[in-house]
């Protein structure tokens, strides 16, 4: 472990996970990269920042020479940085197929170069695609719907691919819906929470028949370190919650929460391509010693708290068009 460089450490799921590594006895400095898009801030990682073990550089996964030097610095790469909201990627596919599978490329070149001694690539469920029944393997194809999940699917590849034909040691991690305080409001459990503070209503696509895995943000970084640590380079990891839930299901969970009733909730038409159900097989990871921890009511209140509790960091937030939302290129 030692000296690990996390990508997009500025992040919703990155931020988690650099202060749990700042946490840990063997791990002596943790580099955060970010280029500090509309959802990275600083004030994610609060007061990791002062941690002596914790470098902040601000930066493109795109700048080749930058990731270069930082990955010569350190032992051990964890790459969460990447565009990943479904609905921005219908109207910006581009951007997130530079950022997800070329800056994914520019990485694992300066990983192959710096001789890395472990890669993780955090990744997600939806490159499997939609399952009727059943749940997805790691050995499953990919059939991503989606422009997000076909740049994920497509960077999953380039990353194993280094790993056989270069032997760069990485690992690619799946995992299933997160959520947990500090989430960007563009997200379902965080959007639905702000709006219920805001006394909005709540607006739900088809009939609210889509079912997903939740995943308490903690518990993935917890299953992200045991793949870090002791996973098999070449190998994927699926990573899962303990709870599936139709979109109704999870809705009705967060008006209860708010003292709130349906009338408070709007039927839409679907939007295009999504995907009925995710679900995913962890057995594999489970293996390595991993199990969700955290109850969901219990995390959804915990949630919930958080947003009540911070409105200055979610507010001004809700006032950008997801049209402006364009990454901040900052100086090297």
């Amino acid at each position: 472990m030692e000296k690990v460089l996390i990508t997009g450490g500025a992040g919703f799921i990155g931020s988690h996970f650099a202060r749990r590594l700042l946490r840990c006895d063997d791990v002596t400095r943790v580099t955060v990269l970010d280029a500090l898009t509309y959802a990275g801030s600083v004030e994610n990682l609060g007061e990791a920042m002062l941690s002596p073990k914790l470098a902040f550089v601000a930066g493109n996964i795109l700048d080749a020479l930058l990731v270069e030097r930082l990955t010569q610095e350190h032992t051990a790469v964890v790459h969460f940085a990447a565009e990943s909201h479904v609905d921005r990627s219908f109207f910006d596919a581009g951007n997130f197929l530079s950022t997800n599978v070329l800056g994914t490329y520019t990485l694992l070149e300066a990983a192959r170069k710096a001789r890395i001694r472990r890669f993780v690539h955090v990744s997600t469920d939806e490159v499997y695609g939609p399952l009727a029944t059943g749940q997805a393997i790691e050995e499953d194809p990919v059939r991503p719907s989606v422009p997000y999940a076909a740049s994920k699917a497509a960077s999953d590849l380039v990353a194993l691919s280094y790993f056989q034909t270069f032997g760069v040691p990485v690992c690619v991690t799946r995992s299933s819906n997160n959520y947990g305080p500090r989430q960007h409001p563009e997200k379902i459990i965080p959007l639905f929470i702000t709006r219920l503070l805001k006394g909005h209503e709540l607006t739900l696509h088809g009939r609210g028949q889509h079912v997903r895995n939740w995943l308490h943000v903690e518990d993935n970084c917890r299953g992200i370190e045991l793949v870090l640590r002791s996973g098999t380079p070449g190998e994927v990891y699926n990573i899962g919650g303990g709870t599936d839930l139709t979109s109704k299901e999870l809705t009705g969970i967060l008006l209860r929460l708010f003292d709130a009733d349906w009338d408070q909730v709007r039927y839409i038409p679907d939007r295009a391509a999504n995907d009925l159900r995710y679900a995913m097989d962890w057995s594999k990871t489970a293996a390595l010693g991993y199990q969700p921890g955290r109850d969901l009511e219990d995390g959804l209140a915990e949630t919930a708290d958080w947003y009540r509790n911070n409105p200055d960091r979610w507010a001004p937030l809700l006032r950008i068009p997801a049209e402006a939302r364009k990454p901040i290129h900052h100086p090297v």
